[in-house]
């Protein structure tokens, strides 16, 4: 990604490690990912945690995305501000402190904002985040088909928890959102077909239903029903998402520029890019912390903060001491939060800086 004279250039301008994305492959994972949405007859609406860019979701929008999804409120607020006027937040967000914040941004904000639910205190918080915002508040029920992460887990309680919505002043049962694991369709449909007959059965309708996941991207739209898809990683792609075989290694379109600072040892060395750079996030079982596609062999064994222990043992090319190599990370999302902007080249040459303007933001 990330020619030899531009390595040299984005060094001496920034420094490393640098965090660096490509805008002409950001540009055509955007596109993948709307045409994906487009062939399969669903709204695209991207998962902004892996990016967490206003920059990145207005060109994400403008290529036909309805709007973005949220994890945490925060970066909501910050979507919100920047002018983003359709979000989903599909998280539980429970607790005086996130009430108030939410009652706040509906009041103060013209976005239509949807947010997710799976339990009766997050509902009843969300009902007082409608009346302090003084507008109506559309909630969807999370529902889990196997991921066994967050989700009502039944058909029959995500009926329960529809008919509790709506039935309270200041909310909206809008709809189901699944996150179904890898190839879970059937029992995705299994459970939709269900809980649509439930709230068909007691005069409620799911306007929207909305899958997730960029692993999920050969199976969108195979949910019969679907009216959503939320991808985030695919517009940087990564490790895991090669190991997952939904992204090539060209489709990677950000690295991480980092410098061998040491080579104390003949088949071992030391990069400038430690755990709060690349994360010790192993990326669900891959062989070492990062991929260094111009020196194959050569692996990132291990880290301290500032250090990242290069096994070279294997690397027939072993780059001396101030070597500038590229490494693509094992899991980008985690990358991008460590850090307040991205390098951004196109075309082979620098444009500047984009800012993260919601990294940090776990609240």
């Amino acid at each position: 990604m990330i020619a030899p004279a531009l390595r040299d250039e984005i060094a001496r301008r920034y420094g490393t490690p640098a965090i660096v994305i490509d805008l002409d492959r950001v540009a055509r994972n955007i596109a993948r990912l709307q045409a994906a949405c487009d062939a399969a007859g669903v709204a695209n609406r991207p998962h902004i945690k892996t990016h967490k860019s206003p920059v990145l979701a207005r060109m994400q929008i403008e290529a036909g995305a309805r709007g973005v999804t949220c994890q945490k409120l925060g970066e909501a607020e910050v979507m919100a501000r920047a002018g983003i006027d359709d979000i989903l937040v599909s998280y539980n967000l429970i607790g005086s402190h996130a009430v108030g914040r939410l009652g706040h941004l509906l009041r103060e904000s013209p976005a239509r904002i949807t947010v997710a639910a799976d339990n009766p205190v997050t509902v009843a918080g969300l009902a007082e985040a409608a009346a302090a915002g003084g507008r109506r508040l559309d909630v969807v029920v999370e529902c889990d088909t196997g991921r066994k992460r967050a989700g009502v887990e039944t058909p029959g309680e995500a009926v329960a928890l529809a008919r509790d919505i709506a039935a309270r002043p200041g909310l909206a049962f809008a709809g189901l959102l699944l996150y179904p694991p890898a190839g879970g369709v059937a029992a995705a449909q299994a459970f939709l077909d269900a809980a649509q007959a439930g709230l068909a059965a007691h005069g409620l309708q799911a306007r929207i239903v909305s899958t997730g996941g960029t692993p999920n991207l050969p199976e969108i739209g195979q949910v019969r029903g679907t009216t959503e898809h939320r991808a985030g990683t695919v517009i940087f792609n990564d490790r895991m998402m090669m190991a997952a075989g939904v992204a090539a290694l060209e489709e990677c379109a950000l690295a991480v520029l980092t410098r061998v600072v040491s080579r104390a040892g003949e088949a071992r060395g030391i990069l400038d890019a430690g755990s709060k750079t690349l994360t010790s996030d192993t990326g669900g079982g891959l062989d070492g912390f990062g991929l260094l596609p111009d020196h194959p062999g050569a692996r990132i064994a291990g880290f301290a903060e500032e250090h990242g222990f290069l096994d070279l043992a294997a690397c027939a090319d072993r780059p001396p001491v101030g070597t500038l190599v590229e490494v693509v990370p094992n899991h980008v999302c985690v990358v991008v939060n460590m850090v307040d902007a991205f390098v951004a080249v196109r075309d082979g040459a620098v444009v500047g800086t984009i800012p993260i303007e919601a990294r940090g933001l776990i609240t």
